[in-house]
């Protein structure tokens, strides 16, 4: 089974992708870091070189390939990726989709207490920039991500919360 982790960046995605996927003995795949090794590029440069349309395509196809290629993994995915293309219903239609649905705070504070130079979105904000940023990003896709077959919605946002909503 693959299980897609949906949501804004900085609501722990990979953090509980990577913790899932070591319970169940599944792959763990973090699409973004799988798009900077395809590319020997990090996100940022992708992004600051190509812009952002070319880099929504390259996503998709990496989404695509690894869809065609796993059959037991956890994605991670982009922030993003859920609202272009059809992605969302690709998602749905090849396996289990968690949107993990952290308040805007929440993300705020996990997010100032890291690296922002690889998330090209957030670079040069200023803490109520990023609040505002966030807070109109989260409104925008939140169309997308309710999308999701399941909805991780309070806390604790942990691998034991959603192995209750998943049918494993």
């Amino acid at each position: 089974m693959l299980i897609f982790l949906i949501g804004m960046m900085g609501s722990g995605k990979t953090t509980l992708g990577k913790e899932l996927a070591e319970k169940l003995g599944y792959t763990f795949l973090d699409l973004d870091a799988v798009i900077e090794e395809k590319e020997n590029r990090t996100i940022a440069e992708l992004f600051a070189a190509e812009g952002q349309e070319w880099f929504r395509e390259l996503e998709r196809s990496a989404l695509q390939r690894i869809i065609s290629n796993y059959k037991q993994a956890i994605v991670a995915t982009g922030g993003g990726t859920p609202c272009f293309f059809n992605n969302i219903a690709l998602m749905n239609a090849s396996g289990e989709t968690v949107f993990l649905d952290v308040p805007v705070k929440d993300i705020v504070q996990r997010l100032s207490q890291s690296d922002l130079s690889n998330r090209p979105l957030l670079l040069g904000k200023t803490q109520s920039e990023l609040i505002s940023f966030l807070g109109k990003t989260l409104a925008d896709r939140r169309q997308f991500y309710v999308q999701a077959k399941y909805i991780l919605a309070r806390p604790p946002y942990t691998s034991k919360a959603l192995l209750k909503l998943l049918p494993l």
